[in-house]
C-alpha cells in the first residue's frame, strides 16, 4: 500500500515550489482541536491539563482556518482523541473538500462506533496508534486490551475501503526482535508503519522511558537489520529519516516544518515544545527565535529524533541529494559501521519550564469569558 500517485505528486509539487521559493514553509498542519482523551498513557503530555482546559474544542471555523492560514499540503488530525470531538467528521469533509490529504490519529477505542460518520477518500487515511505488539502496547498505553481492539479496527476500516497505517512510537526498554516481529504483523496485514522514537514531553507522568540519542540510533539498527535494512517493512517515513534514524545522517531540525494549533493557539516553536502560543501562523513564523531552538541549540531538545522534527530536515535534504535518497530507498538503512558525526550538546542552553505559566494564563482567559466554564464538567463526546 502506498499513497495515492495524486497526492505524492500534490505533495511533491508543492515542496518543490516552496524550496524554489526559499524560506521558512511547513509540510503538515498538525492538529490537536482537543486535549480530552478515552486513554490515560504514562508518556503522554497532553493529559494532565485541568478539566477546564481538557473541555475546550476548536470549532470547525478554527481548523479550517488554520489550515488556510498555514498553507501546508496535508494535516494531521490527533489529541488527545480526536473522535471525541462531535465535528470530527464535518472537520475532515472541510479538509477534504479543500484537497488536503487527512491523516486521522486514533487510539481506535472509539472506531467501531464512529466509523460510518466517515467515508473512504484518497484524500483520507485512518492512523491507529499501536506501539508494537500486545505486551509493548498495552504496557505503553497502560491499558490491556487496547492491542485487540486496534486490530479488529484496522480489519474493519480496511474492509470498509479506507487506508490505514499505524503509528508506532518506541520507548526505551522496547526489544528489537520483538519490533522487528511487530513490523512483519503489519506488513502481512498490508498496513504501512509511521515509526518514531518518544520524546520526553516535560508533562509526562513517566520521564524514564525515553531512549536518549545513542540509544535511538543503535536500537533502529539492530531493528532494521532483522528486516533486510528496513526493506521488508512499508513505512511512510521517508528514506532518509529512516536512515537518520539509524546514525547515518548528521541532521538538524526543521521545528517549522509540522506546526501546531491548538486550542491555546499556535504553539511555539514546534509540535513537541510549549514555548509559548501566539494567535497567528503568521505570528508563529515571524515572532519566534529559531536560533533558539533544537538538538545543540536547547536542553530539551537535546535527544530529540522525532519524525515531527526531522522529517522536514529529510524532504529538504532529498529534494538537494535525490541521487542520496534514491540510493537509501534501494539499498535499505546501514546498519553497520562508523555512524555520522553527533551534534555537539555542550554548548545548549538550559532548559526553561514554562509548563505551568501557559496553564495559568489559559484558565484566567477562560474564567474572564465564561466563569462557570472553569467550574463545571463537559461531556463533549
Amino acid at each position: 500500500m502506498s499513497l495515492p500517485l495524486s497526492q505524492v505528486a500534490r505533495i511533491g509539487a508543492y515542496t518543490l515550489r516552496q524550496h524554489i521559493k526559499g524560506g521558512k514553509y511547513p509540510l503538515v498542519l498538525m492538529l490537536e482541536p482537543l486535549f480530552r482523551c478515552n486513554l490515560a498513557c504514562p508518556g503522554c503530555g497532553k493529559i494532565d491539563y485541568p478539566d477546564a482546559i481538557l473541555n475546550q474544542r476548536l470549532s470547525f471555523e478554527q481548523c479550517m482556518e488554520a489550515i488556510e492560514e498555514c498553507g501546508a499540503p496535508a494535516v494531521s488530525i490527533a489529541g488527545g482523541e480526536p473522535l471525541l470531538h462531535r465535528d470530527m467528521p464535518r472537520i475532515v469533509e472541510g479538509y477534504i473538500a479543500r484537497k488536503k490529504f487527512v491523516i486521522l490519529c486514533t487510539n481506535a477505542l472509539l472506531l467501531k462506533k464512529k466509523i460510518d460518520d466517515y467515508k473512504p477518500s484518497p484524500f483520507f487515511t485512518w492512523s491507529i496508534h499501536l506501539d508494537g505488539d500486545k505486551q509493548m502496547h498495552d504496557h505503553a498505553v497502560d491499558l490491556p486490551g487496547t492491542y485487540e481492539v486496534a486490530l479488529e479496527a484496522i480489519e474493519l476500516a480496511k474492509s470498509r475501503g479506507f487506508r490505514v497505517q499505524v503509528n508506532c512510537t518506541v520507548f526505551d526498554g522496547a526489544d528489537p526482535d520483538r519490533l522487528a516481529a511487530f513490523f512483519d504483523e503489519m506488513k502481512s496485514r498490508d498496513v504501512e508503519i509511521t515509526v518514531s522514537p518518544g520524546y520526553a514531553y516535560e508533562r509526562a507522568a513517566n520521564q524514564e522511558h525515553f531512549l536518549n540519542r545513542e540509544r535511538t540510533k543503535q536500537f533502529f539498527r539492530d531493528v532494521f537489520s532483522r528486516g533486510n535494512k528496513g526493506k521488508n517493512w512499508a513505512f511512510t517515513n521517508s528514506p532518509l529519516f529512516l536512515d537518520f534514524l539509524a546514525g547515518n545522517q548528521t541532521y538538524e531540525c526543521t521545528p517549522w516544518s509540522m506546526p501546531l494549533r491548538t486550542v491555546f493557539g499556535w504553539q511555539k516553536p514546534c509540535y513537541l515544545l510549549g514555548e509559548g502560543y501566539v494567535e497567528s501562523f503568521r505570528e508563529l513564523m515571524e515572532g519566534t527565535d529559531w536560533e533558539k531552538y533544537g538538538v545543540g541549540k536547547y536542553e530539551k531538545c537535546s535527544n530529540c529524533m522525532t519524525h515531527c522534527g526531522f522529517e522536514g530536515t529529510a524532504a529538504t535534504d532529498a529534494i538537494r541529494h535525490p541521487l542520496k535518497m534514491m540510493q537509501v530507498a534501494r539499498k535499505g538503512v546501514k546498519t553497520d559501521g562508523p555512524m555520522a558525526p553527533e551534534v555537539d550538546l555542550s554548548q545548549a542552553r538550559p532548559a526553561d519550564d514554562v509548563y505551568s505559566s501557559h496553564v495559568e494564563r489559559e484558565l484566567a482567559k477562560i474564567k474572564a469569558e465564561n466563569p462557570a466554564a472553569a467550574k463545571r464538567v463537559v461531556n463533549a463526546a
